[in-house]
Order: C-alpha cells, then structure tokens, then sequence
C-alpha cells in the first residue's frame, strides 16, 4: 500500500533522517518506534508533505512525494498529529463534522459520523460537549475519530497515548485495533510495549536510520529491544 524509498527529511538545513526505507501492506498496523528524538514523528510528516524531504513515496502504486497534505486527505491518508490538536470551542460534533471537508468524505459524513461513534462511545455521550472541556484521553479520541471522518485508507497516529491516564491508554489502543479492522494503520508510539502489543509488524528508529525492523514476536524477544525499551 505505502512504500517509502531512501528518505531524507530536513528541517531547514538540519537532517533528523537519513536515507530511510519501509513499507506498509494493506490491512497492517505498523508501529514505528525508539526514543525520543529518533525521527519518529519527522517519518510521518514527511510522507503527508509537511516536512522538507528527498527520495520516494509511494502509495497504492502511485508517487506521491511531491503531493500537497490537503491532496493526501483526498487520496486517503489521515494524519493524527501529536498533541492531539481539537479545536476547544467547537463542539465534539463539529469537530467530527471538520475532519469530512474532502468531496469523497462529504458524501459519506453521517454513515462515517455514525461509525466514529460507535467505536468511540465516550464521544457518542458528550457529542454536543465543547471539546475544549474533555479531558486529555476523550480528546485524543476526538482526534483520532476527526481522522477517521476523511474515510482514509490509511492513516498515521502520532504518539496517541502521549499524556493520557492509563485507563484511557488501554481503552485508545483497543479503539486503534477495532480501526484496523477497516483501516491500515501506521502508528508511532514511544510506549513500545504497548506499541508492540498491537502491531503486525514494527521498525524501530534510532538517530534518524532503521536500527531494526521484525514482526511483533520478533522485536518481542529481540535482546536489542528487551535491554533498550522493555527493561528486561
């Protein structure tokens, strides 16, 4: 589905990565992990276009590294950013209703509304709520739900349990695995134990380069990841 070729990604003239390859198969959550300052983050913005970049991006068969991040919405790709980013004074509906601005999604807003619904009960009861009143968790699934208002066919977390309680860690990660029964899912998260939970497969990210890359069970029992993220 998404095939990323020798990525460089810059921030004006500093690179954060270096020459970096993956690809994501249809139906997939992919996790991409490691430490803070890795290059987590700067992947994902450089596949929907909001970073300086060279090298090549493909999805569904198509290049698209010169496409604008408005375009990749109307291609399919959502992008969840990192601190999740709702708008405080739109209710919870408006929000959802915000993320279906794109003709495709438009067409499709009230089975996509009820949907998001459904998986995200906690926003069903506070729909007419202003968003700026949820608290940390409910807005992240706020975030995500607007995301998934664009009908993607794939879309990107950012660090989605980032600040929130326990409790509602557990509750995202089983709303993220009922996405995924629908939508290819890339997901970076520096809670690799969580993470590697989920995952059909997963690239782990040091200093901008692929350190290592394995199915679950074979970054789970990596001695790699034990000593570095698992604490074993």
């Amino acid at each position: 589905m998404l095939k990323v070729k020798q990525l460089n990604s810059f921030y004006g003239k500093i690179q954060t990565v270096w020459n970096l390859s993956l690809e994501i198969d249809e139906g997939e959550i992919i996790a991409i992990i490691g430490a803070n300052g890795a290059g987590k983050t700067t992947i994902l913005k450089s596949i929907v276009g909001l970073v300086e970049k060279t090298g090549a991006i493909e999805f569904e068969g198509k290049n698209i590294s010169s496409v604008s991040a408005h375009k990749m919405v109307q291609m399919g790709i959502s992008y969840v950013p990192e601190g999740r980013k709702v708008f405080p004074e739109m209710s919870v509906r408006e929000n959802l209703i915000l993320g279906s601005y794109n003709k495709r999604a438009k067409l499709e807003r009230s089975n996509s509304l009820e949907y998001v619904l459904d998986i995200f009960p906690r926003l069903k009861e506070r729909i007419d709520h202003l968003a700026g009143n949820l608290s940390g968790g409910e807005q992240q699934m706020l975030a995500i739900g607007r995301g998934l208002m664009a009908r993607p066919k794939l879309i990107l977390l950012d660090e989605p349990s980032l600040g929130i309680a326990p409790v509602l860690t557990d509750e995202i990660f089983r709303n993220i695995e009922e996405i995924k029964k629908e939508t290819t899912i890339v997901l970076v998260e520096q809670h690799v134990h969580r993470a590697l939970a989920i995952c059909d497969r997963g690239y782990v990210v040091e200093t901008g380069q692929i350190h290592l890359t394995g199915t679950r069970d074979e970054l789970e029992t990596s001695e790699d990841i034990k000593e570095a993220y698992l604490g074993i």
